[in-house]
Order: C-alpha cells, then sequence, then structure tokens
C-alpha cells in the first residue's frame, strides 16, 4: 500500500471513529431530563475540537505531500500552496473580469489521477464567477499567460465535505498541474 494511501486510509477512519462516537454520544439519553444546562455548549465544544483535528490532520497531510516532493511551496491566507516552476512569456496575471482558458490535471495526494483537460482546447472560465473550486481561481489568478505551477488545493478550497460526488472523495485535497494558456480581459 502506498504510504499516501495508508495516511488518507487512517485519517479517514479517524474521522469515521470520531463520528460514530459522536452520533452514539448524542443519542444517549438522560432519564427524567428533557434539557440538560450546558450540554449544546458541550456538544459545540466537541464538534470544534473536532473540526481541529480535521484541519491539523489535513495540514500534517499536506506538508507530508509537499517534503515528499521536495518542492518549495508558497502559502496564501486562504491555505492555497502554490509553485510556478515554469514561467511563460505573459507580462500581466488575469484582472477581473477575465476569460481564461487552462490546461490541467488533478491529482489526489495518493497520486491518483481524477481529471484532466484536453489536450488541445483546455477549458475556459470567467474569473469572478464562480463556476470552478475557489482554490484553482486563486491559484489561476496567481499566474501569467505561460506559467506552469503546482498548486495543493485543500479541501475547504476544493469540493469540501462531500465531493464530487463523482470521481473525488469527500474532503479531498486536491493537487493541480495547471498551464495558464490565454487570458482575455472582459469590460465590466
Amino acid at each position: 500500500m502506498k504510504t499516501g494511501t495508508f495516511l488518507y486510509v487512517r485519517s479517514a477512519f479517524r474521522i469515521m471513529a470520531s463520528l460514530l462516537l459522536m452520533l452514539m454520544l448524542s443519542c444517549v439519553e438522560t432519564p427524567g431530563k428533557k434539557d440538560i444546562p450546558g450540554t449544546t455548549a458541550s456538544l459545540h465544544d466537541s464538534v470544534i475540537a473536532f473540526n481541529r483535528e480535521i484541519v491539523t490532520s489535513e495540514k500534517q497531510e499536506i506538508d507530508d505531500y509537499v517534503a515528499r516532493h521536495r518542492w518549495t511551496m508558497t502559502k496564501t491566507q486562504t491555505g492555497l500552496q502554490f509553485m510556478i516552476y515554469r514561467r511563460g512569456s505573459g507580462q500581466g496575471v488575469p484582472v477581473m473580469p477575465s476569460e481564461v482558458n487552462i490546461k490541467y490535471c488533478v491529482y489526489l495526494l495518493n497520486g491518483d489521477l481524477v481529471y484532466e483537460t484536453d489536450s488541445i482546447k483546455g477549458f475556459s472560465f470567467e474569473t469572478g464567477k464562480r463556476n470552478v473550486v475557489s482554490g484553482l481561481e486563486e491559484g489561476v489568478r496567481l499566474m501569467k499567460t505561460g506559467d506552469r505551477a503546482k498548486l495543493i488545493v485543500p479541501s475547504h478550497l476544493a469540493f469540501g465535505l462531500l465531493g464530487d460526488l463523482a470521481k473525488i472523495p469527500a474532503r479531498a485535497v486536491l493537487v493541480y498541474d495547471v498551464e495558464l494558456c490565454s487570458i482575455n480581459p472582459l469590460k465590466k
């Protein structure tokens, strides 16, 4: 089993075990008492602690992935990590709104290829319209025409808690290898 797969399975097991424990604890009823003071706060604190554990686990998975590949990444305030590994000839980054055309491959942290664009046509989208995952748009807006970059998109900037209900599982961190082919500024 690949190390990435093992880490993913281990994290998924921890999360499922925690959710099962929380579900079992929430089903326990104290006889004769309908409303227990402090219970809501206690549940709230448990959910916050659980979310912190998930975020910490995901950050560790990303850090391990970056270290294994020996990449030097830049991290944005949102948690996106990017590395432009080939500079293009473009002069400026996309302004809002712009239609951009990109070519990309999307991988999971375990190395599985989940999506890729047509190598000739690429994929076009308008910036600011929220019709792609926010991590991809944020990364593309940091690039110039012709740049090639690696983007590590945490789950909260990708497909989140549900995945895409097709190839991308729940809470998946995505790795994009993306090339910005063209920028066409649009009139506001």
